[in-house]
């Protein structure tokens, strides 16, 4: 096979990875609390042998999450929870703890804050929130601080990561390198953030991706018709 088929094979490959990213990010643009996301790749060179010259490559390298404020949303909810600026709330799932914007919240049937998958919500201590069961009114503070009927009860965790952010689903992440409490995060009761992807704007690139595969294929079918040309040549002598 031709080093340009080589190539484009892994430029095609990609491309269809760029479009997965894209059409997920489509596919999220309601979803409360999810980062637009886009791919990096990187380039490196792959030495076909000692004869011969070394042959680009890109391959995907990594991930970038677009962490600007998405729009908030206000909802009523007494335990829906956005963040305004900077910060994560703490979730203690199986896995371990996770980082989310997501903060469409409920009480379990313990009287622990959760979320809609069960997990709980860790206050600034580190430990999940317990909400008295005959509170009537519940209201959060700005700095996360949680009153009922009137009575501080505890504290919303607020935490920013140490290191890199890894996605592990749609609006959960994992900090690798920890995470440390964020004081200066402001909560807005009743509201939630929504998603910070422009879909007008994805279309867009999702548009200029396919055209690019396409214009990918057609090299490729057009080297593949040359080579075949050649052979038939050389058979025919």
């Amino acid at each position: 096979m031709s080093n340009a088929i080589y190539t484009s094979l892994g430029r095609q490959q990609g491309l269809m990875q760029e479009m997965q990213v894209v059409s997920n990010n489509i596919a999220n643009s309601n979803t409360t609390g999810y980062k637009m996301d886009r791919a990096i790749f990187a380039e490196f060179l792959v030495s076909p042998g000692q004869s011969q010259d070394s042959v680009s490559m890109g391959g995907l390298g990594g991930h970038a999450f677009r962490m600007a404020q998405g729009e908030l949303k206000i909802t009523g909810g007494q335990f829906d929870l956005a963040v305004q600026g900077e910060g994560f709330f703490v979730l203690q799932t199986a896995q371990g703890p996770r980082l989310t914007r997501a903060g469409h919240f409920q009480l379990s049937s313990e009287s622990t804050l959760i979320d809609a998958f069960g997990n709980s919500v860790l206050g600034a201590g580190g430990n999940p929130i317990t909400i008295p069961p005959e509170a009537s009114q519940v209201a959060i503070g700005t700095d996360g601080s949680i009153s009922a009927n009137g009575q501080l009860v505890d504290r919303v965790g607020v935490v920013t990561p140490q290191g890199q952010l890894l996605r592990d689903t749609n609006t959960f992440f994992s900090a690798p390198e920890g995470y440390a409490p964020f004081e200066e995060a402001i909560l807005v009761q009743g509201a939630l953030e929504g998603s910070n992807v422009s879909p007008i704007l994805e279309v867009a690139r999702m548009i200029e991706v396919q055209r690019a595969y396409e214009a990918g294929q057609a090299m490729m079918e057009r080297e593949d018709g040359r080579i075949s040309q050649l052979i038939t040549s050389l058979r025919e002598r």
